[in-house]
């Protein structure tokens, strides 16, 4: 963990920033430019790019750290951020990469902050990880490919510099892989249909592609259409580990203000602050150990996958509910300790538990990740 001492305190010093910033963004539903650029500043956009390209090369313990605390000032900038680790830290293992192509990339991501994210859910097909052959449509060109399609909930769409996005060819057998789209590319389009309830300045707006034009070389991985070999055991530690690791800093900003509000709330009916009394403490225990859990779950699954003793796919994709139903349950357990004062847009804790409930909305989906856990266990082939 020396090594990656210093960006840790450096994250110190921008998190009350941030956190002023989310208020302001969570109400307008504005894209959060100014925290990203001051996490770029300390070098923390490029924290899994290899080092030696110039990035942090850090590993899943580090990178969750940096989540879940970014994720407590700002919910919406930790999604992005945690998609900016689980893409590059992908990349740097993804020998179907051209060399010089990801080196560009990664590069970018040191030099200017460049984020990249991957465009796979459609309107039509919906998550991808539920199966079928996407929409959107690459065709042949005298230089390379032209994609046309839609995508949906495209996390940091306002600030991204590199679509990674899904597709298939229009060949006679068609192939599946994505494609790799600069966003400033003609014909690149962002259509603002992200107004939801939680994480409003995550920009994860709709994206439309009509006839954009990218070199050859930028199909990554096309083959035909199939099984394949199952889900990425590692991807999906750094999934599990780093979407939920915005959600548990959630959980921790909720316990902190409850804390505070219990202690100096003081009922005159009372005459005492509402910490003293023994259901409050019993209640906070059960954040604490929610929390508590989180934390000890995740330290665990990012420290195995760091030393190469990746869980099973099943592991990860089971613990991502846990840690998931943790977050949502502690800050349930705030909501209920403070009453109307939780439903009051005056306080923090109305957007946390907005916030919160989205921890429930990201791939694998509870029945998808119980259904691959009980079919290991029960010596059963996954379908």
């Amino acid at each position: 963990m020396n090594a990656h001492a210093s960006p840790l305190r450096g994250l110190a010093d921008l998190l009350p920033g941030i956190a002023a910033a989310a208020v302001r963004h969570d109400r307008a539903g504005s894209f959060p430019h100014d925290s990203l650029a001051a996490l770029h500043a300390r070098g923390l956009l490029a924290l899994t790019v290899p080092a030696a390209l110039g990035g942090g090369g850090g590993g899943l313990r580090v990178a969750a750290e940096v989540i879940t605390q970014v994720g407590a000032a700002c919910p919406a900038t930790a999604l992005v951020l945690a998609m900016q680790y689980l893409k590059h830290a992908a990349l740097a293992r993804n020998d179907a990469w051209p060399e010089a192509l990801r080196q560009r990339v990664q590069r970018d991501a040191v030099t200017d902050g460049a984020l990249i994210n991957s465009l796979r859910v459609e309107p039509e097909l919906g998550s991808p990880t539920r199966g079928g052959l996407p929409a959107t449509i690459a065709r042949r060109t005298a230089t390379g490919w032209e994609i046309s399609g839609r995508k949906r909930y495209a996390t940091g769409a306002p600030g991204l510099r590199w679509l990674e996005v899904w597709g298939r060819t229009d060949e006679a057998e068609p192939r599946v892989g994505v494609f790799l789209v600069p966003a400033d590319a003609p014909g690149v389009g962002i259509v603002e249909t992200w107004d939801h309830l939680g994480l409003r300045a995550s920009g994860s707006h709709d994206v439309v592609l009509d006839a954009v034009r990218i070199p050859a070389g930028q199909a990554i991985g096309l083959a035909p259409p199939g099984p394949g070999a199952g889900p990425d055991a590692l991807q999906m530690a750094w999934n599990s580990v780093l979407v939920t690791a915005v959600y548990t800093g959630v959980a921790r900003a909720a316990r902190d203000w409850i804390i505070g509000f219990l202690r100096h709330r003081v009922p005159g009916s009372l005459g005492t602050p509402l910490a003293e009394l023994p259901r409050v403490q019993e209640a906070i225990g059960q954040i604490e150990g929610l929390l508590a859990a989180n934390a000890r779950i995740a330290e665990a699954l990012a420290q195995a996958t760091d030393d190469g003793q990746v869980p099973s796919a099943a592991e990860s994709g089971a613990l991502k509910v846990v840690l998931a139903e943790n977050a949502v349950r502690a800050v349930e357990q705030a909501t209920l300790l403070a009453g109307n004062h939780a439903h009051d847009r005056a306080n923090p804790l109305e957007r946390h538990w907005r916030d919160v409930q989205c921890a429930r909305m990201h791939a694998p989906a509870t029945d998808a990740a119980h259904l691959a856990a009980g079919r290991a266990a029960l010596g059963e082939a996954a379908r």
